[in-house]
């Protein structure tokens, strides 16, 4: 339960950045301009927000848990004072005007944004006036476009207020890459440092891999970490690898349909660092605890078998689950024997130091103005490597793999750590950037589209075009969002 609340908060913290800077990308441009801003909500608020604020008269007003204000907008009557209807028989809707609003209400100041905290945390918006969005708020428009609103504007005005949140996102993400590099550097193991060599997955193994390989080369080309073998493997489609086994060169050929079958296996873990289980901590009233085992001691054997390699005592003890065994392990030089009983998830209660203790990492050191360059290339890198990612989405296994925020969650660590937390929210940033410049309704790269047709032709959509196309955005959306979150959900309960 605490490893699902830190990763929830860290989660929560990150998009909760992300968002609320987005959605200033748009909300910064549309005020350069000269465009109201009716709302920016940080998460949404269906019929009442947590905390909602606004400036009336030069002093802040703030409601807690209160109710929304509600719509400007009221049936439009014709000559004889009767309800208006359209095509549909539904009534057509009209804004009040300001001078009938009484004393307070906060629709009477249109010209200072409403600030607030929705309860729905699936995201944001910032309500621009005069902007058929997500609100579908479309009394305004169909009075004529006003001086403040964002229809009144150029397209060459209306562009950056579109493309303000993913330009935000997009140099968001360079910047903490370029302040982590300053901050933490760079390190990793580079794999001809990896002495004990590389543990591999199932579906690995079962392509011609064994565990202690080392990989050398891919189609030919040095491979510097296990990042490159990744992406090359899976994201580039390369096949032959090279790998030392025994101190002599082995060739391995992979199916074409080698991605495929990754995703097929829902492996995540492929290719992981082999090294000597050494302890570094010691869980409390865990079976560990109770044989004395202390940080420090090194394991070597498991009931007379020889093993000092973590990944292979760890598959040993998940075969001897609730069993005694005899542990022997070196303290001080000396090597020490002592019973212990594996618990029912095939744990200790260990915890064992990190691979970096053991073996030589290279780490690479940013100054300010180093920094800047290379978080800038780190960001393009980032893009690029997703963007060639989304091809594997396209097919049946893929389409599977697809998660929503639990898979999201899982993706930040156990336990804090800021360096892994700002570059995972960099990354989210990139993916935030980039699947809003979509070309679908209601993303900002459907709204980029109009603009693009209305620079081609000189006309803009109607305004029902593009109601319809909103909603059809919005469901379409919706639809992705529950697909996503369903898949999460499924791999949760059944997998």
């Amino acid at each position: 339960m605490e490893t699902f609340l830190i990763r929830a908060l860290q989660l929560i913290l990150s998009l909760s950045i992300l968002v609320v800077l987005h959605e200033f990308g748009h909300f910064a441009f549309a005020r350069l301009f000269k465009v109201r801003v009716d709302k920016f909500y940080m998460f949404f608020n269906p019929k009442f927000s947590f905390i909602r604020a606004k400036k009336i008269n030069g002093k802040w007003e703030v409601k807690l848990f209160a109710p929304n204000v509600p719509a400007n907008e009221r049936p439009k009557l014709d000559a004889d004072g009767d309800v208006m209807v359209d095509a549909k028989k539904k009534p057509i809707l009209e804004p009040i005007p300001v001078s009938e609003l009484p004393e307070g209400d906060w629709r009477k100041y249109p010209d200072n944004t409403e600030w607030g905290i929705g309860w729905l945390p699936l995201g944001g918006y910032c309500k621009i006036a005069g902007m058929v969005d997500e609100s579908m708020d479309l009394a305004q428009m169909d009075e004529e476009p006003q001086h403040w609103e964002y229809r009144s504007r150029s397209v060459w005005q209306r562009l950056p207020i579109i493309i303000g949140g993913v330009l935000v996102n997009f140099i968001l993400a360079m910047v903490i890459y370029s302040a982590v590099l300053y901050t933490w550097g760079e390190e990793y193991l580079p794999l001809e440092n990896a002495k004990y060599g590389l543990q591999f997955s199932k579906t690995m193994q079962e392509s011609g891999f064994k565990n202690g390989d080392n990989i050398v080369k891919i189609d030919g080309l040095a491979v510097e970490q296990r990042s490159d073998v990744i992406e090359m493997i899976l994201i580039d489609g390369k096949q032959k690898v090279t790998v030392s086994r025994a101190n002599m060169p082995v060739d391995i050929v992979l199916p074409k349909d080698f991605a495929q079958k990754i995703l097929a296996a829902g492996e995540t873990d492929l290719i992981a660092i082999r090294q000597p289980y050494v302890i570094r901590d010691v869980a409390a009233g865990m079976p560990a605890e109770k044989a004395d085992l202390q940080p420090g001691d090194s394991i070597v054997g498991i009931n007379g078998k020889q093993l000092f390699i973590l990944q292979d005592i760890a598959t040993e003890l998940n075969a001897l689950r609730t069993q005694q065994i005899e542990i022997n392990y070196v303290r001080k030089g000396q090597i020490v024997n002592s019973k212990i009983k594996v618990d029912e998830n095939g744990k200790l209660g260990i915890i064992p130091s990190p691979y970096s203790d053991f073996l030589e990492t290279k780490k690479i050191e940013y100054g300010f103005f180093a920094a800047i360059p290379a978080g800038i290339n780190l960001g393009w890198e980032t893009l690029t490597s997703y963007v060639k990612q989304l091809k594997l989405i396209f097919t049946k296994e893929g389409s599977k793999q697809l998660g929503g925020f639990g898979a999201i969650g899982k993706m930040f660590p156990k336990s804090w750590d800021w360096q892994v937390f700002w570059s995972m929210t960099a990354l989210l940033s990139v993916i935030l950037a980039f699947m809003n410049f979509l070309p679908i309704p209601a993303l900002d790269g459907g709204y980029v589209l109009y603009l693009i047709y209305e620079m081609i032709t000189g006309k803009k959509p109607n305004d029902k075009f593009m109601e319809y196309a909103q909603t059809t955005g919005f469901f379409i959306l919706m639809a992705l969002l529950v697909y996503v979150n369903g898949n999460d959900i499924f791999k949760a309960f059944f997998k």
